[in-house]
């Protein structure tokens, strides 16, 4: 997994011992701290659902830092989708010794322009909002995503935060 934003740059390699949690190794260039980390991770499954028109996820996720014991963070990310509607949240709290802790927040909200079936190239139009507590900032922009098999890109972008960028690849 590889993400980009105005905060940061990561690069994310987890294993699934079971559909219920993950560990695994992150890589984190920090551009507000022009701080390099490297984070122990763990992500947990906390509910899901599925039904016959739908699929709910609700995960905890944790980090710490593998080289600054007093760098970590933790918190919650869901979703729910149909093969038309998509939504999805975050929150993380970051703990570091640079400054006072801090939190991110997202919301999306998508759609999906048509439907496909499976093994076709599937595309979502979406909405996001950010919000962060050390930058005071908030910012809403369009996001592009699409997934075809195990390949995953969603891109964004925002004069604020420029950016967003997340790309994911299953073996």
């Amino acid at each position: 997994m590889y993400k980009s934003n105005n905060m940061q740059d990561s690069l994310y390699a987890h294993y699934s011992p079971t559909y219920k949690y993950s560990i695994g190794i992150e890589k984190v260039d920090n551009k507000l701290f022009d701080e390099d980390q490297t984070h122990f991770r763990f992500v947990y499954l906390l509910n899901r659902k599925n039904t016959k028109l739908s699929q709910r996820n609700l995960y905890f996720q944790s980090g710490l830092s593998l080289g600054n014991k007093d760098s970590s963070f933790y918190g919650v990310h869901g979703d729910w989708e149909t093969r038309r509607l998509f939504s999805g949240f975050g929150y993380k709290v970051m703990q570091n010794n640079i400054t006072e802790n801090y939190s991110d927040q997202y919301l999306q909200l998508g759609v999906a322009p048509y439907l496909g079936d499976y093994g076709d190239l599937h595309t979502w139009i979406m909405i996001k909002t950010k919000k962060n507590s050390l930058t005071k900032s908030r910012s809403t922009y369009p996001v592009l995503k699409f997934f075809k098999g195990n390949a995953l890109v969603e891109l964004g972008y925002n004069d604020k935060t420029e950016w967003d960028l997340h790309l994911v690849y299953r073996f």
